[in-house]
């Protein structure tokens, strides 16, 4: 009997001409989503979020990363800091959630980090003869920032993010991503595969039925552009009109031309950062599996500083805003809906359309991994 990843790389192996959406079992087996973990989610870059998020001195944020758990700070030298969030001691993981510290200090025991990760101080641990404050720094694990946003790997040995993204910095350049602010970050957790929401995001094929009570009538399928994904992501773009002036280029903004002043582009940087970027503002979400059923999502967004001087423009965001959560409401629907059909014995994987190719690309991508972790 064929297992998941078996099944996915004959699933992958037609052309995209003939392809159909990747089979049930790679949604719905537990020993494919350990192989996710391990193979993927071990090994490439994972998003935190945004730098603007972590400004000050002792910002941070805490994650768990494939089952470690992670701290992300802004250090007392201005920089950005990623190392483990699990004390030295006895083993009780630190910080909770996102907020501001001037130190690290554990729950537990209240044995003390400095922002750098370096112990501070230890109570009662003076009759220990063989105890070294020097010892006990939290261990360091790989971050980076690229274009505003900020990843952190657990593979030393994981291409720069700047390396393997360096045609979509090019490709987007003239939206200064770096320059956009985040205004809002939320944490959900929906009940569908990781895999089925980003797939979602992927393809604004759904639109106009999915979002029917919504943005579906602005979305007009034949001018969307799915052109074929590269190794470290996949893109798609899709024209605005002028009903939502934040999402053109601002009057003063004069590094965008033509068709460029109102054109979203839907980037998916694997394995599961998807950004909605427009000229004025973007949303983002990262994904992370939080068991076969379940994917736990980071959901931000903002503006472009190029509107950051415009009265009116954190109005139209709010606005926005609301919108955004009537569109998620749209989605959690639909993408629950998919896994529960995908759990059924009567799911079979279609063909697809050719307003899918970043959902190729992305089964691609998965299988890849898979085979690179083989050998």
């Amino acid at each position: 009997m064929k297992d998941a990843v078996d099944e996915l790389r004959e699933n992958v192996s037609v052309p995209f001409e003939r392809a159909r959406a990747m089979p049930p079992s790679v949604y719905t087996s537990e020993a494919f989503m350990e192989r996710e973990l391990s193979d993927i989610f071990t090994k490439d870059w994972f998003c935190v979020g945004r730098a603007s998020a972590l400004s000050e001195t002792g910002d941070y944020v805490t994650l768990e990363l494939a089952g470690q758990p992670i701290i992300v700070l802004r250090d007392g030298h201005g920089a950005l800091k990623a190392m483990s969030n699990v004390c030295r001691h006895r083993m009780s993981t630190l910080l909770e959630g996102r907020g501001n510290a001037r130190s690290i200090v554990c729950p537990y025991h209240a044995w003390t980090y400095n922002l750098d990760g370096s112990l501070r101080g230890a109570p009662a641990m003076t009759q220990n003869e063989g105890f070294c404050k020097t010892d006990y720094a939290l261990p360091d694990i790989r971050c980076e920032e690229w274009l505003g946003w900020v990843f952190v790997t657990l593979n030393a040995d994981a291409a720069p993010v700047s390396d393997q993204l360096a045609s979509l910095a090019e490709m987007i350049a003239d939206y200064n991503m770096e320059n956009y602010t985040e205004t809002f970050f939320e944490t959900h957790i929906w009940d569908t595969n990781w895999k089925v929401l980003a797939e979602n995001f992927m393809e604004s094929y759904h639109l106009p039925v999915c979002h029917a009570g919504t943005i579906g009538g602005l979305s007009k399928l034949e001018e969307m552009v799915c052109p074929p994904g590269e190794d470290a992501f996949n893109y798609h773009t899709i024209l605005k009109d002028e009903t939502l002036r934040i999402a053109l280029a601002h009057p003063d903004n004069t590094r965008m031309v033509g068709d460029r002043r109102r054109m979203t582009y839907l980037i998916a940087i694997y394995p599961s950062l998807m950004i909605t970027l427009t000229p004025g503002y973007f949303w983002y979400l990262s994904l992370h599996p939080h068991g076969v059923g379940q994917v736990k999502i980071g959901f931000g967004g903002g503006m472009s500083n190029d509107y950051a001087n415009d009265p009116d423009a954190q109005a139209n965001f709010v606005q926005l805003k609301t919108l955004l959560d009537d569109v998620n409401i749209e989605d959690k629907g639909c993408t629950e809906k998919v896994y529960r059909g995908l759990s059924s014995n009567a799911a079979t994987a279609g063909h697809l359309s050719h307003l899918e190719r970043p959902n190729y690309d992305f089964a691609q991508y998965i299988n890849a991994r898979m085979a690179q972790a083989q050998g």
